[in-house]
């Protein structure tokens, strides 16, 4: 990809004084004419750098506006190493690990045998996820827009979007684009998209950053106050932290959240099976109950056909 080409020989630019257009292409695995068109692009993106012509010559930043190389020490770059190795998790290939040993050549303390810090970005949807992060990542890289079917609480749509960020964001998938029906700037999340497929190319807008706000990403949100049983206090620090609640003088503990749906709120209640009770809102509380008729009814006796 380019832009892991470009990352490359900046990197590499920063670790040597000077470096010639054949020994970046042989080391990228791609022609002079290719590197040529980086560089120009570096250029244009603001990096200062100067290319010379003949024996002592080639490509280096210019001086005075060199970073010092300490910036980056073998820590970070084993930082960096996890980043990319957890964007091999859902990509399917190692090319970003492959990437990570090219950026570090020469400099053995960078990629340690022990290294411990492994992210994991996929889910049990890895499959379908990675192809579609590959075919988003190429349509963002050639600017060409995607077509899918989008399923939200709100009903299934048809979306012609021109793609500008893949992001990960409290553990799910997203892009951000121009949606052309809405002419606005919207949020999709990967995993309710289907017949996914790359449309036209497109002319680049000013791109706006992703909103990832709680009213973006969680619209419609739902107040909540329960009473949880102390035995699951485990699942209340794992989902929201040792302060998301707090201790009665009976013991059981209170809690409060904003909740994106009411769906969501009575899925959350109902894993608790008996060990939680909603107390706020009073009228989610009554549809709970109905429920509970409802449950009842239908399970409480065998069904005579049974």
């Amino acid at each position: 990809m380019k832009l892991d080409r470009m990352i490359g020989i900046l990197a590499v630019l920063l670790q040597k004084e000077r470096v010639t257009a054949p020994e970046l292409a042989a080391k990228f695995e791609v022609s002079r004419r290719t590197i040529s068109r980086d560089i120009d692009a570096l250029c244009r993106a603001g990096i200062p750098i100067d290319t010379r012509q003949g024996a002592g010559g080639g490509i280096a930043i210019m001086d005075g506006y060199r970073i010092d190389r300490a910036l980056l020490t073998g820590a970070d770059m084993r930082a960096i190493l996890a980043g990319l190795r957890s964007l091999d998790s859902v990509s399917g290939t190692n090319r970003y690990a492959a990437l990570m040993e090219k950026l570090s050549a020469g400099a053995s303390d960078v990629i340690a045998a022990d290294d411990c810090l492994l992210i994991d970005l996929a889910s049990w949807y890895r499959g379908p996820l990675s192809e579609k992060i590959g075919l988003i990542h190429a349509a963002i890289d050639d600017s060409r827009a995607v077509g899918f079917r989008y399923y939200s609480p709100s009903g299934e749509s048809d979306r012609q979007v021109e793609p500008y960020f893949l992001v990960f964001h409290w553990s799910s998938w997203y892009l951000w684009g121009w949606c052309r029906a809405r002419e606005d700037w919207r949020l999709f999340k990967l995993n309710r998209m289907t017949a996914l497929q790359r449309l036209d190319a497109f002319q680049r807008r000013p791109a706006q950053m992703p909103d990832l706000s709680d009213a973006r990403v969680l619209p419609g949100r739902l107040r909540i106050k329960t009473v949880v049983q102390p035995q699951y206090r485990w699942r209340l620090i794992e989902e929201y932290g040792p302060e998301s609640f707090e201790e009665l003088a009976d013991g059981m503990l209170s809690f409060e959240r904003d909740f994106n749906d009411r769906d969501g709120v009575v899925t959350w209640l109902l894993s608790f099976g008996r060990g939680a009770e909603l107390l706020e809102p009073l009228e989610l509380r009554k549809e709970l109950a109905g429920m509970g008729e409802w449950l009842s009814r239908t399970y409480g006796e065998r069904r005579k056909d049974e």
